[in-house]
């Protein structure tokens, strides 16, 4: 069962970056129209979203956010024992773009660097993973996660371009006797990979000239078979069959209560979700973080870059009680209960290509 918790496993810092790039609902409405866009908005609570230009990548936007954050932490390149990268953008089919990272980091060749397909549950199976090494003898890693979701969408398609933005984070973990636990949760039901997918580009439907044609589709919706395809329907139900479950479960391993938890930190899907998920739990709408009115639903970016933009303040000074919770792309799951802080938390990077 992938539940359970870790000792000696510290979160040291975290740091996000976005790209300089930015785009509003009034460029929405140069598309689909002023009155169409604004009922799509008061859904989904996005005013903006910063995405990517020319050939800036996940990888531009994670190497960023962690070389702010290992010098503000002042660890030494040749102290990090791991770099995992979550993404659904890498840089390359091959090789690896936690390889290409460890290079530009400078980081020693002793440092093992892989490598994880995950999108909107990754930040938490990133997490999850850095614990399990870091209790196997890692001494200091990086958790690098981020998307470019935005090269995924298609400006034809009502249902995700107001949507997405891109962000790319770093966090730090490192062995520490005195660290309290952390938590986890995580789960997955495989039957629902096609509610939200890329269907055509890779190997079982390779790329050709008709999966990249972009046509008319259900709703007046235009894209390819090569661009991101959403079942909104279909996505909110199966949040809201897991995700109050696996909240609830988290805080019972954790031995915790609503009341003993500082913030709650879900995947930054849209507000709609996040407002029934509160309704549902019962939570205090203040302590439930809020972070993509100002740069849309960032994948698996989404709660480190919700924690740097929207708990810094405290977590600069202050020891919190946290419970994070990712859910999406698979369909995948995951939770973590935790005590952290304070905490190195550098400002939000605008990254300029």
């Amino acid at each position: 069962m992938a539940r359970g918790k870790f000792n000696q496993v510290r979160i040291a810092g975290i740091a996000s970056a976005v790209p300089e790039r930015v785009l509003t609902l009034a460029d929405d409405a140069r598309v689909f129209g002023a009155t169409e866009i604004e009922r799509i908005s008061q859904n989904i609570g996005v005013q903006q979203r910063h995405v990517v230009s020319g050939d800036t990548c996940t990888s531009d936007l994670c190497h960023a956010a962690a070389e702010r954050l290992l010098d503000e932490l002042g660890w030494e390149r040749g102290s990090i024992d791991a770099l995992i990268f979550v993404t659904q953008t890498p840089d390359y089919f091959m090789p690896a773009t936690a390889c290409v990272l460890q290079n530009r980091l400078k980081l020693p060749n002793s440092c093992a660097a892989f490598d994880v397909n995950q999108g909107c549950a990754g930040y938490i199976y990133g997490l999850w993973i850095g614990g399990l090494l870091v209790r196997g003898g890692c001494r200091r890693l990086l958790v690098l996660v981020g998307d470019t979701t935005s090269r995924l969408v298609a400006p034809g398609d009502r249902t995700v371009t107001s949507l997405f933005g891109d962000a790319g984070t770093a966090t730090a973990l490192e062995f520490a006797d005195d660290a309290p636990p952390l938590h986890f949760e995580l789960g997955t039901d495989g039957s629902g990979r096609d509610c939200l997918s890329v269907p055509a580009g890779a190997f079982r439907h390779p790329h050709s000239t008709a999966s990249c044609e972009r046509t008319e589709r259900a709703g007046g919706n235009i894209r390819s078979d090569e661009d991101l395809f959403m079942d909104g329907g279909e996505v909110f139900t199966f949040v809201l069959r897991e995700v109050p479950r696996l909240v609830q479960s988290i805080m019972t391993l954790a031995e915790v209560g609503i009341s003993d938890i500082d913030a709650f930190v879900f995947h930054q899907a849209n507000r709609f979700m996040l407002n029934h998920l509160t309704k549902r739990l019962k939570l205090p709408p203040e302590r439930v973080a809020i972070g993509l009115t100002q740069y849309g639903n960032t994948s698996s970016a989404s709660i480190p870059l919700a924690i740097t933009t929207e708990l810094r303040d405290k977590l600069s000074h202050n020891r919190q009680r946290l419970v994070l919770a990712g859910f999406g792309a698979g369909f995948a799951w995951g939770a973590a209960a935790l005590e952290c802080g304070p905490l190195c938390l550098p400002p939000l990077i605008t990254y300029t290509a």
